[in-house]
Parts: structure tokens; C-alpha cells; sequence
């Protein structure tokens, strides 16, 4: 039932005035409000469209997109594609098991600020941030949690360059029994954590939980090609996965790039990432692979038996590279890192079977996963090429983890691991 009127609305984060004529405006609205007739959008002018994930309580329903003209949004026109969205199961409560939350970072203090503010907004009950500083140039991401003299919140050094590396140091500092994975550039969502909860509490067995990630700017091409590249946020329903329920719709399972979610949304109990002996070194930013520590991590967990479960509640909010070159090194590390799984993936019998029998289909989901449809907002003649730059990449992610192992980077880096660091 709508309860409250509202005749602005402030964006997820703010921006300065855009300087692309496709730029889109990022915000939220509940669906227990009135918006006004005409609804203000607060730094929209410049904007031509406006992109609004409507929520019921903590859930998602979905998005919306509407025109805006200077600065304003038609609040009936809203209303109407707010009804036509699905329904949605009431808000979480701010309860669970204690969370630590391990974010990774190196030399992007500014977007670390960003982060961190987010992170202490956060409505939940017992948390920890354990900031990782992957051998930044500076001190300035120690200074920075220094600055903030939040006890939740400390730093912790990962001097040997690595995402994955990064990673297992900062569930060796973890205290609590779930760990939760973000990166610097995110904005957290307040409600995050209660999702992570209800995540776990969804279902007996459940040893990682990832979330949604929508695009939290969208303000150059790049960007926009990144938001239609990936898939972090399109379902708004809870899904579980696991291997001892087969699902004949989807030949690629458990194998499916995407499907399970990203590094920079997701949680697992530290027993469990132990038992699995940790964060594949091999694999990760700042590795010679440059990627696919997260999806390796998703299938690994599956493949020993525990349910996956994606919770949409559970939002971080991502900024996308805003440039071509930043966004060129992306793509083409996420095909090096994609093909250095595969390889691991070919390397170990059982795995290597599973996707023999996938190999077709395999090749079908690169292609798809890897284009990007035109759209009349988006000129892809300059970023275009970014699909077949992905593409062969992938080829080069055998050499790349050979490259990686012979630097001593380990398959299981905490298989000996068996106590908490204080």
C-alpha cells in the first residue's frame, strides 16, 4: 500500500553534469510512495533518460527507464511501469550471523573513500570491514581507514600483487564464520548484508551466497557497453544452485559464465573456502591471468557439493570503467582469465570430462556472452571490436597460467590453513 509522497528523488551516487548525450541517471524508488505528477530528479540536468530499480522494502522488482526532460521524470508514467513490474517478497531483517566483510584494493584511494562510506551506512548487526591493500604505490588506503577512526573498519597489507591473493589474506583477518567479498569501486547498499543473511538462511547446505550489481553510473559509452555486457543484475528472483539438482535447460551447468554472479558481490563460509583450500593464486587482477578467480571459486564450490544461492536483496552497486582504455585491459583480462580456467578446468579429470561433453555448447555461450546488441543510443563503431579483442584473449589464457605457476602462484594456497588470525 502506498503510504508517503515524495516529489524528489536523489541519485544512488552523484555526478557531475554528463558530457555524453546517451548518459543515464541511476537512482531507486519504493513501491510504498506517491510520486508527484512531475517528480524531480535531484542533478538530472543534461540527462536525457533516467534508470530506476524499484524496490519493495529491501527486494527488487525491477527497472525502470523513462525520459527525463529538464531534470524531471512524468511521476503517472512511472507509477504505471511500476504496476506492470512482478511482485515482490517484504524486506529481510537486520539480523544474522556475524560478517566479515574482506574489500580488496589498489591505487584508487578515491573510489576507496566512496566504498568505505557506503560500507558504514550499512543497516545490520555485528560486522567487521577488513580493508586489503594489494601493494599500492602509497599509504594512502591506511591513511584513509585511519582517517575514518571507525573500530569496525581496519587494513591489512597484501604486498604480492593479486586479487586472489588479496582475497585469502583477508579471510586469514576474517573473525566471523560468513566472509563477504566487495571491491573498491562499489557503492553498498545499506541492506546488503541482511540480504547476505538471508542468503544462508534460505536453505539447509548453503555455502555461498552471491547479489545483484547494477550499473551505479552510466555516463560515457563505455560504460554503457559494460552495463549491456554483463548480466549482474538481471534477476530480480532468488535462484539456487546446486549439482544434485540438474537443470536440463541448461547445457552449460555448472560451467556458465555469469550465471552465478561476480567477485565484487558475493559471500561464503570460511570453512568452506578452507575445505576448498582457498583462493586459486593463478587466477585474479594483478595475476598474469587477469581474472576468473571469482567464477573458478562459484564452480568449485558447486563441483564439492554445496548450494550456491543468488539473492537478489543482497545489492552493490558498481561503478564501470568510464574510459576505452581502462575498459580495452577489462575485456581483454576477463577472456585471459577465461581461458586460464578452462585450462585449469581441462587439467583435472573430472572437470576435464564434464566439459568435453560441454564443448559445443561452450562455444556457443562464448559468442553470446562476449557481443554486445547495437542500440540506437550507442554507437559502437569505437568500442565495437571489444567483443573479438574478448575472444582472442581467451587463447592466450593458457600461456598466461602456465606463467603464473611457474611464479609459484598455488592451486590451494590455504590447504594447511587451520587457524583464525587475531
Amino acid at each position: 500500500m502506498r503510504t508517503a509522497h515524495i516529489d524528489r528523488l536523489e541519485p544512488v551516487l552523484p555526478v557531475a553534469a554528463p558530457l555524453w548525450p546517451g548518459s543515464v541517471w541511476v537512482g531507486e524508488i519504493s513501491d510504498d510512495v506517491v510520486p508527484a505528477a512531475t517528480l524531480t530528479l535531484a542533478g538530472a540536468t543534461g540527462f536525457g533518460r533516467a534508470r530506476l530499480l524499484v524496490r519493495h522494502g529491501r527486494a527488487p522488482r525491477g527497472f525502470v527507464e523513462l525520459p527525463v526532460e529538464a531534470g524531471r521524470v512524468d511521476g503517472a508514467e512511472l507509477w504505471r511501469r511500476i504496476s506492470a513490474l512482478p511482485t515482490a517478497t517484504a524486506a529481510q531483517p537486520n539480523d544474522g550471523p556475524g560478517i566479515s566483510v574482506v574489500l580488496c584494493t589498489r591505487n584508487r584511494p578515491e573510489h576507496l573513500r566512496t566504498a568505505l562510506a557506503s560500507l558504514q551506512r550499512l543497516e545490520y548487526g555485528r560486522f567487521e570491514v577488513v580493508v586489503v591493500d594489494n601493494g599500492s604505490d602509497t599509504d594512502a588506503t591506511h591513511r584513509i581507514v585511519a582517517e575514518l577512526g571507525d573500530p569496525r573498519i581496519r587494513s591489512v597489507d597484501a604486498p604480492v600483487a593479486g586479487l586472489s591473493r588479496a582475497r585469502n589474506v583477508g579471510l586469514r583477518h576474517a573473525r566471523h564464520d560468513v566472509v563477504a567479498y566487495t571491491d573498491d569501486d562499489v557503492v553498498v547498499d545499506p541492506g546488503w548484508l541482511a540480504g547476505i543473511a538471508a542468503g544462508f538462511r534460505s536453505e539447509p547446505g548453503v555455502g555461498c551466497v552471491s547479489g545483484m550489481v547494477p550499473s551505479v553510473e552510466l555516463t560515457s559509452p563505455c560504460q554503457a557497453y559494460f552495463d549491456k555486457r554483463v548480466t549482474w543484475a538481471r534477476n530480480c528472483v532468488r535462484e539456487s544452485f546446486s549439482l544434485r539438482h540438474p537443470r536440463p535447460a541448461e547445457p552449460m551447468f555448472p560451467f556458465e559464465v555469469g550465471r552465478f554472479g561476480t567477485g565484487a558481490n558475493f559471500a561464503i563460509r570460511r570453512e568452506t573456502v578452507l575445505a576448498l583450500g582457498g583462493f586459486d593464486e593463478g587466477f585474479g587482477v594483478g595475476s598474469p591471468t587477469g581474472g576468473g578467480e571469482d567464477i573458478d571459486m562459484f564452480v568449485r564450490v558447486l563441483l564439492n557439493g554445496h548450494i550456491l544461492v543468488y539473492e537478489p536483496s543482497a545489492i552493490i552497486w558498481h561503478r564501470h570503467r568510464p574510459d576505452l582504455a581502462s575498459l580495452t585491459k577489462q575485456i581483454r583480462d576477463y577472456g585471459t582469465g577465461l581461458g586460464a580456467w578452462i585450462t585449469q578446468l581441462a587439467l583435472q579429470p573430472r572437470t576435464a570430462m564434464m566439459i568435453t561433453r560441454r564443448s559445443v555448447h561452450a562455444l556457443a555461450h562464448l559468442g553470446r556472452i562476449t557481443r554486445v546488441a547495437r542500440d540506437q543510443d550507442l554507437d559502437l563503431a569505437e568500442i565495437g571490436g571489444l567483443g573479438r579483442a574478448e575472444r582472442l584473449a581467451v587463447l592466450r589464457g593458457p600461456l598466461a597460467l602456465l606463467r603464473a605457476r611457474l611464479h609459484g602462484a598455488r592451486r590451494r594456497p590455504l590447504a594447511h590453513a587451520v587457524r583464525r588470525a587475531s
